[in-house]
């Protein structure tokens, strides 16, 4: 009970945290659509799947001592964040909705971002990687350690979920109409301050 305690509490804490992943589930959101940011908190739970996956087979253990192997995720992790951050810092207030008032990015689109955006987080990578080897015990039955994952993955869709909906409420979407290139080039912004914050952290772990 205490290890599930545990589990549950770390959990809530790092998904509340600010990070890429809220960054781009809140441009989705309010820049996009309601569906748009819906489908990149899944692909963030999709995400979180891979980083428990490689730990329960034990490759967690090879990046938790492997400095390069950690470094390596990070540069390919803050290049990604920094592709992200120019494309979004590219946007021209000539960029027009379609007539439903979104911006065109599709189902998948939107999926494939939120999915790379966890998969390529080392914060997440750290995050799952030090909850399995120092909170849950090695004599953990298997299918447990896979429920705690899954448990993991939900919490990631249901939180960034419910941002999604808060903030893509067509009063706020509609006052912020006019803005959607500014909201781009702040968030873009963000997203290479957290690619650059990756590449100055790289071997300090």
């Amino acid at each position: 009970m205490t290890e599930l305690l545990a589990v549950i509490t770390i959990t809530l804490f790092a998904v509340i945290s600010p990070g890429p992943d809220f960054a781009m589930v809140t441009r989705n959101s309010l820049v996009v659509s309601r569906r748009a940011g819906l489908m990149t908190a899944l692909g963030i739970g999709l995400g979180v799947l891979v980083h428990v996956t490689y730990t329960l087979v034990g490759i967690g253990l090879l990046i938790q001592r492997s400095l390069w192997l950690l470094n390596t995720i990070k540069l390919a992790g803050a290049a990604y964040l920094v592709y992200l951050g120019v494309k979004m810092l590219r946007a021209k207030p000539g960029e027009q909705p379609t007539d439903a008032g979104v911006l065109p990015l599709s189902h998948l689109a939107a999926l494939r971002t939120g999915f790379l955006t966890n998969a390529l987080n080392p914060k997440t990578t750290i995050f799952i990687v030090s909850l399995f080897m120092q909170v849950v015990r090695p004599e953990t039955p298997l299918p447990v350690q896979i429920g705690y994952g899954l448990f993991i993955s939900v919490v990631h869709m249901v939180w960034f979920s419910l941002v999604a909906l808060c903030l893509s409420t067509q009063a706020l979407r509609s006052r912020l109409l006019a803005l959607r290139h500014w909201i781009d080039r702040l968030f873009g912004g963000m997203l290479i301050g957290f690619g650059v914050l990756l590449v100055a952290t790289r071997g300090m772990s």
